[in-house]
């Protein structure tokens, strides 16, 4: 029996327990950052350095990678076997490890125009420093390709951790590097560690593919069947795949005039903390619905396909909207305890938590946006996601153009949270006149029920913040206040009898106390 069969709730709780300690590791990373860095020169030239090659990739390949790939894959081995699906994976890394090779070598011989693009309110120096960083870590761009696509098949076979598990090794590498080597190398060193990292990624997988039989054999063809679908799909699902991207640049680009560039670390570093507290939870579900909507999509089993998007938006949304209340309530305390000290001082503890806490408001969308584009995708369907995330572009420069000069940090996250949630809702509408949608008249009482709980749960947390204050010490004033609204929280949503509570109950009943 399949391993999704016997215990989805099993596979998704190692996913996410995998996948917090990578995310816990990537803040380590991002806190070392700042106490050696601050938020000056160095520390805003490499973060976007760091991105120039994340965004080329991810603007072109990286959701692309697995959004073609898996539900092409899952068929070819539902239709046509192991051998062949194997022979078009083959195919499809060889394709995309060349596109991904064209594409550094164009990074690299254009970096200094990569920088004026990304951060056009860098002054000379630090822009130089910028484009001799991008240099240096636009490989990543390559070995990101090939960890892509093995993740991709890795997830068709219904294997999951070892995929989870691959920003766990990089960061470890990279954490590595400035407890040995930060002293004597640098910021130059640190862009060295990142590419090393990048290539883990890759090289980590490598023993599992094996394990289940898959040999890489290269093929460069380009018309045949499988490739022929993904070129097919691929367009769309890119362009639908650069609403994070592409707003994240923005975003940047406008930190990068405000405080000295001091603006961009302030984005960056909320944005970073925003993806890892939503990701967490959000990505190890839709990392493992999305082969499971693929394969109930190729069988053509409709009613499932449906029942599988209502459960895991039910799902996701119980986590997601308190995590919500939870952030706009206690952003500073969590900014200074990750993130303050060393050379990150009071005021940059302050531009950061307000970029966190009003960015916030936008994670009930990109939680939406993140299950239902999997869906479409599934679906091999990329033309609706293409016209939500072009929409959600448009509205997310347009805000940041009329709100960054009035209200800083603050308008800058307040217009990528109003983008993520015009993408979510672009996506979800559509759904009802396809006969795929989860949205009844006990689904949204539920919601109501969730939106009643968070707002008790934000209410106790602010008051335990404030009484709490006062004893001192980080860790304190964030752990208390976060204990006190988590359990409002699960009394509410337990006294109220909302479906997940249920489930809980029955697992402990069933697996826990029968031990």
């Amino acid at each position: 029996m399949p391993e999704e069969k016997k215990s989805p709730v099993k596979t998704v709780s190692l996913m996410m327990i995998i996948t917090l300690v990578g995310k816990v590791l990537g803040l380590l990373r991002d806190r070392l950052l700042t106490t050696n860095y601050g938020s000056g020169m160095e520390a805003s030239a490499f973060l976007t350095a760091s991105r120039i090659p994340r965004v080329f990739f991810d603007t072109v390949f990286a959701s692309a990678i697995s959004a073609c790939l898996i539900p092409v894959f899952s068929e070819y081995l539902q239709k046509k076997g192991k051998k062949d699906a194997f022979k078009f994976a083959g195919n499809f890394i060889t394709v995309m490890s060349v596109l991904c090779a064209a594409l550094t070598v164009l990074g690299v011989i254009f970096a200094p125009q990569l920088t004026t693009f990304f951060a056009d309110g860098y002054d000379q120096e630090t822009a130089q420093l910028c484009a001799d960083l991008t240099r240096i870590m636009m490989p990543t761009v390559f070995f990101t390709g090939i960890a892509f696509s093995f993740v991709g098949v890795l997830q068709s076979l219904d294997e999951f951790n070892v995929p989870a598990a691959i920003s766990l090794v990089s960061n470890l590498a990279v954490i590595l590097y400035y407890y040995t080597l930060n002293g004597r190398y640098g910021i130059y060193g640190l862009a060295v560690a990142f590419m090393i990292a990048w290539f883990l990624q890759a090289a980590v997988q490598v023993p599992s593919l094996r394990k289940r039989g898959f040999r890489f054999t290269p093929s460069l063809s380009l018309k045949s069947e499988g490739m022929s679908k993904v070129f097919k799909l691929m367009l769309p699902v890119m362009v639908s795949t650069w609403v994070l991207p592409i707003n994240q640049t923005i975003n940047s680009k406008f930190g990068s005039r405000l405080f000295d560039g001091a603006g961009v670390t302030a984005v960056d570093l909320a944005y970073n903390l925003y993806t890892v507290i939503a990701g967490v939870f959000v990505l190890s579900v839709t990392n493992y619905i999305f082969p499971r909507l693929s394969k109930e999509n190729a069988k053509g089993d409709r009613d499932e396909l449906r029942r599988s998007i209502g459960g895991t938006m039910h799902t996701t949304l119980f986590v997601v909207i308190p995590m919500t209340a939870g952030l706009v309530v206690m952003a500073r305390p969590l900014i200074n305890f990750i993130y303050g000290g060393g050379e990150f001082d009071d005021f940059s503890v302050g531009i950061t938590s307000t970029a966190l806490a009003v960015m916030s408001l936008g994670m009930i969308g990109y939680a939406v946006q993140a299950v239902l584009s999997r869906a479409y995708f599934a679906r091999q369907d990329g033309k609706t996601p293409l016209l939500a995330g072009i929409v959600s572009i448009v509205v997310n420069v347009l805000l940041c153009w009329l709100l960054t000069e009035r209200f800083d940090v603050a308008g800058i996250a307040g217009a990528s949270a109003v983008s993520f949630t015009v993408n979510g809702l672009l996506l979800a509408l559509p759904l009802a006149r396809r006969g795929l949608s989860f949205m009844d008249r006990r689904f949204a009482f539920d919601m109501l029920k969730i939106f009643i709980a968070a707002a008790a749960m934000a209410l106790g947390t602010y008051f335990a913040r404030v009484w709490i204050s006062s004893a001192g010490g980080k860790l304190l004033t964030l752990a208390v206040p976060v204990a006190v609204g988590v359990v409002i929280y699960f009394v509410m949503v337990m006294v109220m009898g909302l479906p997940e509570c249920q489930m809980a109950k029955g697992f402990i009943k069933n697996k826990l106390l029968r031990r």
